[in-house]
C-alpha cells in the first residue's frame, strides 16, 4: 500500500478520496487553486499545494504542476478523482514518466474507449451488443442521410468525441436530418475540436443503466448496475442501485457484457460501462446496448457501495500498489437498495441556471450520507461545477430506500444561495418514480409540476418573523419591560411583495401573531412553538435574507430595523429606541459634533446589542437616557439640535 497519494482533484471527490486513505494509513496531498485557498479538502489533507489560478486551465488542468507537486511532497501515486486529467491518456504516462503510480487505468485503455465510433467497433469484435447504427469514418452528408434511412427514423446524430449532450440531436425523420447534421457538427467542433459523428438508432422510452466494473488489467469483475434514467438535458439527476424492474437473466447479460468489455482492453481500476435499454416492454436479455465507458470512478460509485459494501476508492489503491482483485465474481452480492440526488447550487425557475453565492447554512440529518466539498460559511464560485453535495441512502427495499430520500432531503438545510433541493424533493414523491416507471423523459415530461414553487403560508411568516426578532428560546425573565407585554413587528419582503407582522409576547410560554389580518397564538410545548397542531419550522437568519427550514427552504428578505439609522423618525433631529431595551452605552455627549453614521448609543435588546446611529451630520443638542436605563419603544433617547441651529 502507498505511504502517501496526492490527489488530483477539489471538491467532494478529493474529500472522498482523502476519507478511505485516511482510514486506511495514507498520507494525502491535496492541490487547490487562488480560488480554493480555504477550501473543505484543502484543510482535510494533511499538506496541501497551491499550484495556480482560479480557472481549471490554470490550475486543475495543469498537469505538470500537478506532477511537480506530488514529487515535491514525496506521494508515490496521484488519484486523479473524476473530470479534469481523470480521463486525459497523456497524463497518464507523464505521471508513469515521473516515477509515479496513476491511480486509475492505463493510457492505452482510455484512449482505446476516447472515441465514440472506435470504442464501439472494439466493443463488437468483444462481443458487447451496440445500438444499430453508423460509426464510419466517412463523413459525407449524403453517406450519412442514406445510413439514416437504412438505420431507420428516429435517429440520433452523436459527436464522437462528445460527452454530456453536446454534439447530441434526435432527429425524427428525413426531412430535418441536414439542419440536425449541421448544428450537431457545429457544437462539436466547438466543444471538442472535432466535427465528425456517429448515427445510431434512437431507443424508445430509453432508459439508462450502467455496470460498475473494476479489473486489475488482466480480469475484470463487475459489481452490479446503476439506473441513471432520471435525466435533464443529458445530464443526471438521481441514481440508483439496484436498476428497477432487474431480471437475474438481464443482469446477468449484462453484467458479462460489460466484464468482457473491460477484458477486451486490459483495464485496471474502476470503470462504468454505460448502456442505453429499450424499456418499452420490461427489460430483456437482447435490448440493452453498448453506449460508452468512462474511464473512471464514476460521480454516482457510492450508490454501489451502499448495496455492495465494498469501498470502491480503496479497491482502486489496493489494485494500483499491485495488489490483486481484492474480490471473485462470486464473492459479490447485492444487499438492499440505494439512491443518490445530486444537491447544486442553481436556479430552478431561471431554467436550472448555475448559481453561486456563500452557503451561509449547510446542514444534513444524520439518516443520510452526505459526500460534500463545501461546508457553512463557502462560497459557490463561478469557477467550478456548483455541485453542493450528493445526499446518498439505503434501504432495504426500493421503497423504504425511496421514503428515506424524500424524507432525508426535505430534512436537509441549506441558505445563502438558491439549490434545486425543491426539486429533487418533488422527484423524490413523483408517483410515477415511485413505480418504478423511468425512463430518460421523465422529467421533461412532468417538468412544469417538478419545478412548481412551494406553497407559502403564514406559519412560514411568522416563523421567519421570530428568528429576525429572536423570540425561539426567551428566558423566562426576557424583554417584558415595565410588566408590560412585549410588542414587535417586522417587516419582510418576499418575490417584491412586503410583508408585515405584529407580535405580541406575553410569557416565555406564549405569544400571538398578526399576519395578513390573521391572528395565530402559539405555544411552547415540548421544546417546540406549536400553532395548534403544527410545529413552526426552524429558520436561519442572514445579513439580509431568513430562510425558514420548510418546503425545500421558503426564503425572505428583511432588514433589521434596530440596525437602521434614525432618518425613518421625522426630521431627523430624534434618535429613539426602535423596541423596548436596556441602554448599555451612551457613546454621545450635548454639543458634540458628530458625522452621520456614528454610533450614539447602544441598546440590548432581546440579547442582543444594536447600535444607534446619527442620521446625519450635526450637532447633539441634548442626552436624554444613561447608561443602565431601560426605555420602551419610541422612547427619545439623542436630540441633535435642528439644521437651522448649527449653520
Amino acid at each position: 500500500m502507498f505511504e502517501r497519494i496526492l490527489i488530483a482533484n477539489r471538491g467532494e471527490i478529493a474529500c472522498r478520496v482523502i476519507e478511505t486513505a485516511r482510514r486506511l494509513g495514507v498520507g494525502t496531498v491535496a492541490v487547490y487553486s487562488d480560488a480554493d485557498v480555504g477550501a473543505k479538502h484543502v484543510e482535510m489533507a494533511d499538506e496541501a499545494v497551491h499550484i495556480g489560478g482560479s480557472a481549471p486551465a490554470d490550475s486543475y488542468l495543469r498537469g505538470e504542476a500537478v506532477i511537480r507537486a506530488a514529487l515535491d511532497t514525496g506521494a508515490q501515486a496521484i488519484h486523479p478523482g473524476y473530470g479534469f486529467l481523470s480521463e486525459n491518456p497523456d497524463f497518464v504516462q507523464a505521471v508513469e514518466a515521473a516515477g509515479l503510480a496513476f491511480i486509475g487505468p492505463s493510457a492505452r485503455a482510455i484512449r482505446a474507449m476516447g472515441l465514440k465510433d472506435a470504442a464501439k467497433a472494439l466493443m463488437v469484435e468483444a462481443g458487447v451488443p451496440v445500438v444499430p447504427g453508423y460509426h464510419g469514418a466517412d463523413q459525407d452528408d449524403a453517406l450519412l442521410a442514406r445510413e439514416a434511412e437504412k438505420i431507420g427514423y428516429p435517429v440520433l446524430i452523436k459527436a464522437v468525441a462528445g460527452g454530456g449532450g453536446k454534439g447530441m440531436r434526435l432527429v425524427e425523420d428525413a426531412a430535418g436530418f441536414a439542419d440536425a447534421l449541421a448544428s450537431a457538427r457545429a457544437e462539436a467542433r466547438g466543444a471538442f475540436g472535432n466535427a465528425d459523428v456517429l448515427v445510431e438508432k434512437f431507443v424508445t422510452s430509453p432508459r439508462h443503466i450502467e455496470v460498475q466494473v473494476f479489473g486489475d488489467g488482466m480480469r475484470a469483475v463487475h459489481l452490479f448496475e446503476r439506473d441513471c434514467s432520471l435525466q435533464r438535458r443529458h445530464q443526471k439527476v438521481i441514481e440508483e442501485a439496484p436498476a428497477p424492474g432487474m431480471t437475474p437473466d438481464v443482469r446477468e447479460a449484462m453484467g458479462a457484457a460489460a466484464v468482457r468489455a473491460a477484458e477486451a482492453i486490459g483495464y485496471s481500476g474502476a470503470g462504468t460501462v454505460e448502456f442505453i435499454v429499450d424499456g418499452s416492454d420490461g427489460l430483456r436479455p437482447d435490448g440493452f446496448w453498448f453506449m460508452e465507458m468512462n474511464t473512471r470512478l464514476q460521480v454516482e460509485h457510492p450508490v454501489t457501495e451502499a448495496v455492495t459494501g465494498v469501498d470502491l476508492v480503496e479497491w482502486q489503491l489496493r489494485v494500483a500498489s499491485g495488489e490483486a482483485l481484492p474480490a471473485r465474481q462470486e464473492d459479490l452480492n447485492l444487499s438492499g437498495h440505494a439512491f443518490e440526488a445530486r444537491l447544486y447550487a442553481e436556479d430552478v425557475p431561471a431554467g436550472f441556471l448555475p448559481a453561486t453565492g456563500t452557503l451561509r447554512h449547510l446542514s444534513f440529518p444524520p439518516a443520510v450520507r452526505a459526500d460534500s466539498g463545501v461546508r457553512s460559511g463557502d462560497v459557490i464560485s463561478p469557477w467550478y461545477d456548483p455541485m453542493i453535495a450528493k445526499v446518498i441512502v439505503h434501504g432495504p427495499t426500493r421503497a423504504a430506500a425511496l421514503a428515506q430520500l424524500a424524507q432525508g432531503l426535505a430534512l436537509t438545510q441549506v441558505a445563502g444561495t438558491v439549490t434545486n433541493l425543491a426539486f429533487l424533493g418533488a422527484l423524490a414523491r413523483h408517483d410515477g418514480f415511485a413505480a418504478g416507471e423511468v425512463d430518460t423523459g421523465l422529467i421533461e415530461r412532468d417538468l412544469r409540476a417538478l419545478t412548481a414553487p412551494p406553497e407559502e403560508t403564514a406559519l412560514h411568516r411568522i416563523a421567519a418573523g421570530m428568528a429576525v426578532l429572536e423570540i425561539v428560546d426567551l428566558p423566562a425573565d426576557a424583554g417584558f419591560a415595565l410588566w408590560a407585554p412585549l410588542r414587535r413587528r417586522v417587516t419582510l419582503t418576499r418575490n417584491g411583495e412586503e410583508l408585515s407582522l405584529e407580535v405580541t409576547v406575553t410569557g416565555p410560554l406564549e405569544q400571538t401573531w398578526r399576519a395578513d389580518d390573521e391572528f395565530i397564538r402559539l405555544e411552547r410545548r415540548g421544546g417546540r412553538w406549536m400553532a395548534g397542531g403544527r410545529t413552526v419550522p426552524p429558520a436561519f437568519v442572514g445579513p439580509d435574507m431568513v430562510t425558514v427550514f420548510d418546503a425545500f427552504g421558503i426564503t425572505y428578505a428583511w432588514t433589521d430595523p434596530l440596525q437602521r439609522d434614525s432618518s425613518a423618525a421625522g426630521d431627523g433631529n430624534l434618535i429613539d429606541a426602535p423596541m423596548p431595551g436596556v441602554v448599555r452605552a451612551v457613546t454621545a455627549e450635548a454639543g458634540q459634533e458628530v458625522r452621520k453614521g456614528d454610533r450614539l448609543a447602544v441598546l440590548e435588546a432581546m440579547k442582543m446589542e444594536h447600535a444607534l446611529l446619527a442620521a446625519r451630520d450635526g450637532v447633539v443638542a441634548e442626552v436624554l437616557v444613561s447608561a443602565g436605563d431601560q426605555v420602551e419603544a419610541g422612547a427619545a433617547l439623542i436630540r441633535l439640535a435642528p439644521e437651522e441651529e448649527t449653520e
